[in-house]
C-alpha cells in the first residue's frame, strides 16, 4: 500500500479540474497544466478531492499509484500557488542582471553568459547576487533553477559558484606546504 497515493488530493475553491480522455487538466489564477494520467491508475474527481488507486496489484501499478497521486498533488499546488527556487552567486566579481527576458550571468567567464527565460517562468534578481526562479509548473521551474546552477556549479576549494539557496558546499582541504 502507498502512503502517498492513499491521500486523496484537496482542490482549493479557486481551482477547477477536469478529466478528459485519459488526461487530466488542472486550471488555477496562475495558468493551466495538464497530465496523461497511465492506464494502469484510475483517478476519481469528487467534488473537491482527487483520489487515486491502481486497477491492478502489480508492482508497476504499485509505483505509479503513489507517483500519479505526487504529480497531481504538485499540479494543483503549482496553479494556486506557484513554486520558486533560490540560487546565490558566490564568487568575486560574481553577479547577475535582468535584460528584458534574459539573465545575463558574470561569473568570471571571459563574456558574459545569458539565460532566455522560457515561458511560464519568471527569473528575478535581488541584489545582483540573488537569483529566485518563479512558476506554476515544478519541474520546468527545477530544470530552469538547474540549468542556471550548470554554468558554474560551486567547485569543492572555495566555495565559488552559483548554488541554491540553502545548499551547503563540503570544502576539500588545500595543499599543504610544509
Amino acid at each position: 500500500m502507498s502512503k502517498i497515493g492513499k491521500k486523496p488530493v484537496v482542490v482549493p475553491s479557486d481551482v477547477s479540474v477536469s478529466l478528459n480522455n485519459g488526461s487530466l487538466i488542472v486550471k488555477g489564477k496562475l495558468g493551466e497544466l495538464s497530465l496523461k494520467i497511465n492506464p494502469v491508475v484510475d483517478v476519481k474527481v469528487d467534488n473537491n478531492q482527487i483520489a487515486v488507486s491502481p486497477k491492478d496489484d502489480t508492482k508497476f501499478a504499485r509505483s505509479m499509484w503513489g507517483t500519479t497521486r505526487a504529480l497531481i498533488n504538485n499540479m494543483v499546488l503549482g496553479v494556486s500557488q506557484g513554486f520558486t527556487k533560490r540560487l546565490m552567486l558566490v564568487g568575486v566579481g560574481y553577479r547577475a542582471k535582468m535584460e528584458g527576458n534574459k539573465l545575463v550571468l558574470n561569473v568570471g567567464y571571459s563574456n558574459p553568459v545569458e539565460v532566455v527565460t522560457p515561458n511560464g517562468v519568471k527569473i528575478n534578481v535581488e541584489e545582483q547576487v540573488k537569483i529566485s526562479v518563479s512558476g506554476y509548473d515544478k519541474h520546468l521551474v527545477g530544470q530552469v533553477a538547474a540549468n542556471i546552477r550548470s554554468i558554474r556549479e560551486p567547485e569543492p576549494y572555495k566555495g565559488k559558484g552559483i548554488r541554491y539557496e540553502n545548499e551547503v558546499v563540503i570544502l576539500k582541504e588545500g595543499k599543504k606546504t610544509k
